[in-house]
């Protein structure tokens, strides 16, 4: 990776060093499922990452779409950022409360609108408060920063580019969600929405990539997973899972690889499961 195309990801004592650092914005990005009775951001509020700032996920969204948590205009991510204090000379580290499980949306929000200087923590706030390091309660009170934002269409798939790969079978789909869920067996989060997954796409768990402690796991188990999904990691893929979360784990988990030819299907399950005119499979 160069200085301008970081390391994806970053460990506990990497940034245990660099606290206070002039250079270093550090984001709190945690979101939790639907039926999950956990607030992220009262937790953000009583404990977190000295100096990090809260990365609303569902604020920073598309608020005319009724799909959740969709990317918003590059307009309203500008605006955000810089009030957040982060500017284009900064180096961005997002984690979450859950270990590894939306930092990496956070990642690819940042990648997505121009700015590549961003890591994840690898194993985010659980392994930091394991390993003993220090939190606080007080938020920072930034001061606005300059951000240059321009979004990268190629990252981003939308519903009828989907349909048509799907159909085509020009870019490999390849689905975040549990086995369960992808195979139509277990119901979904959300309400309303068939089982079941997009045609001809594959299945890589995200949990599988991650170690026990929420780590990810080293580059030639990740790719082996990948290919052992049937996943031909010299042709474009496609990630997707349930809204667009942790499609981004696999994403990562992607260009950790040096796999360079991958975009993000935002709308997800959310969408596709949402229309009884596009087809689905089960099994």
């Amino acid at each position: 990776m160069s200085a301008s195309d970081p390391s994806p990801l970053v460990s506990t004592a990497w940034l245990e060093e660099r606290l206070g650092a002039p250079d270093i914005r550090i984001l709190d990005g945690s979101l939790y499922l639907p039926g999950d009775p956990r607030d992220a951001h009262a937790l953000y509020e009583k404990a977190h990452i000295p100096g990090a700032r809260f990365f609303d996920i569902e604020e920073i969204s598309d608020a005319r779409s009724d799909l959740p948590h969709m990317l918003p205009p590059v307009e309203k991510f500008v605006a955000r950022v810089r009030r957040m204090g982060i500017g284009d000379g900064h180096r961005v580290v997002a984690y979450d409360q859950q270990g590894l499980f939306s930092a990496a949306r956070v990642w690819w929000m940042f990648r997505v609108f121009g700015h590549s200087d961003v890591s994840v923590l690898d194993g985010g706030l659980p392994k930091w408060l394991a390993e003993g390091r220090p939190v606080e309660d007080e938020a920072p009170e930034p001061r606005e920063r300059h951000f240059t934002g321009r979004k990268n269409a190629s990252m981003v798939r939308d519903v009828t580019q989907i349909a048509g790969h799907a159909k085509l079978r020009d870019e490999q789909i390849v689905d975040a969600r549990s086995p369960g869920r992808f195979r139509g067996e277990e119901a979904e989060p959300r309400p309303g929405l068939r089982a079941g997954h997009i045609p001809g796409s594959k299945n890589v768990h995200y949990r599988s990539l991650l170690e026990d402690d929420g780590t990810m796991k080293p580059v030639a188990e990740t790719r082996a997973i990948f290919e052992a999904a049937g996943v031909d990691l010299s042709k474009p893929v496609v990630t997707t899972c349930g809204s667009g979360i942790t499609a981004a784990i696999l994403t990562l988990a992607l260009h950790r690889m040096g796999h360079g030819r991958n975009a993000l299907y935002d709308g997800s399950w959310a969408e596709w499961g949402s229309y009884p005119d596009l087809a689905v499979e089960k099994g």
